[in-house]
């Protein structure tokens, strides 16, 4: 494609005056043309660009020229960036953790070795009084007889469990601290955009690929993720997390998901991995974390609002036994059933009895025990009164409960 010219006549007019003055001024031209290029780049050799590939060029950021074997390289480029920058801020607080059990004595063929059950990562978050604490998740470290911390510059040192809390996969882990050099920085969560650039930081596929960085964004907010606790094929629990397509493999667990100011803005938990679905990545938004980690440091637990019942999701329950067992009007089809009350709880002390069948909270409709536990988790604390409403025998009734902080 060429370039419409509106002075072409012109110029061919002119340069049938003169074709020596012509040729004179495309060589001086060319000269200066020369001469600028050496000005402007006065290390850049001839010779570097031979065709017998003895003299291969190559750029950092040292400026440097050095020659190895006959090549010469030339060192100018700076490669910081935004990525490398967050990667080295963050990356030396992300350690791996192998979870070490131990099988009994015919197992072994005799003996008692600790088998490694499985490696995840961690987030070293805090230095204080000679120790070293790390966030990671539950399924890390469950069922571990010992911990190791494999650092990043790849010293192991023995761990203790702290504490976990299966309803949001977290768990902290403790060390001593005198080989931690880099202790992360927390972000907010909340202030995540959509499309924002993001980095995963962790252990794929074991500790072979320690320090594994991947680079994606925020694919998307507030994500709800349904978790079977006990494994009993009902939901007991939604968890909200984070989006990502920045891939998170078997290992990344309990590893970092930061921002390009490096710092940690969730901790990786999960993956979709389906046959169907790729570049769904899941991460525990640091906000509702902090709270978690907290407890668990102060308490080896989480500390939640208790009533002292067992629960069923009326919905789960046969139309039969909703009819016949709990007396419900046709009307209920949803609420929660007590199936047993323990003897001195909150309940049992509100006068609440098993077959009630709780459809309210503080005057919110209350769906399925799901709904209920997130009243109580998200809602309430400890020595709060919560309104009960609920059927029994037919007929609705109403209560008032007190809560404690024994585990639900």
């Amino acid at each position: 494609m060429g370039y419409y010219d509106q002075d072409y006549e012109n110029r061919n007019q002119r340069n049938r005056g003169s074709r020596k003055g012509y040729f004179l001024a495309a060589l001086a031209g060319i000269i200066i043309g020369a001469l600028l290029v050496m000005v402007a780049f006065p290390r850049l050799g001839i010779g570097d660009f031979a065709g017998d590939g003895q003299n291969a060029v190559t750029q950092d950021e040292t400026g440097r020229e050095t020659e190895t074997n006959g090549i010469k390289q030339h060192v100018t480029v700076n490669v910081n960036t935004a990525v490398t920058e967050a990667v080295d801020k963050a990356s030396g607080a992300v350690v791996g953790i192998t979870n070490i059990q131990r099988s009994d004595f015919w197992d072994q063929g005799g003996g008692r070795d600790g088998n490694e059950a499985g490696t995840g990562s961690g987030v070293v978050y805090k230095k204080a009084d000679g120790k070293a604490w790390i966030v990671t998740n539950h399924h890390v470290i469950e069922g571990a007889n010992e911990l190791e911390v494999t650092l990043q510059d790849g010293t192991k040192i023995p761990a203790k469990i702290r504490g976990s809390d299966p309803w949001t996969d977290l768990a902290v882990v403790e060390v001593d601290s005198d080989n931690v050099k880099t202790v992360a920085e927390f972000g907010k969560s909340a202030a995540l955009k959509p499309g924002e650039p993001v980095l995963a930081i962790g252990n794929p596929l074991g500790l072979q690929f320690s320090g594994s960085i991947t680079q994606g964004i925020i694919s998307g907010l507030e994500r709800t993720i349904e978790i079977d606790i006990n494994q009993d094929g009902e939901v007991d629990w939604n968890a909200e997390v984070i989006q990502t397509d920045a891939a998170i493999n078997p290992g990344n667990s309990g590893g970092a998901l930061v921002n390009l100011n490096g710092q940690v803005i969730g901790i990786n938990s999960m993956k979709i991995a389906q046959e169907a679905v790729e570049g769904i990545g899941l991460s525990i938004p640091i906000d509702s974390a902090i709270p978690i980690i907290s407890d668990i440091e102060k308490y080896g637990e989480v500390k939640r609002p208790y009533m002292g019942v067992n629960l069923a999701s009326v919905e789960e329950i046969s139309h039969y036994h909703q009819q016949n067992t709990l007396n419900l009007p046709n009307n209920v089809t949803s609420g929660v059933a007590i199936t047993g009350v323990q003897m001195g709880s909150p309940a049992s002390k509100a006068g609440l009895k098993e077959f009630d069948v709780i459809i309210e909270l503080d005057d919110k409709k209350v769906e399925d025990v799901v709904e209920l536990r997130k009243h109580l988790y998200n809602e309430k604390k400890i020595g709060d009164e919560v309104k009960v409403t609920y059927y029994r025998n037919g007929k609705k009734q109403n209560t008032t409960i007190r809560l404690t902080g024994e585990t639900m």
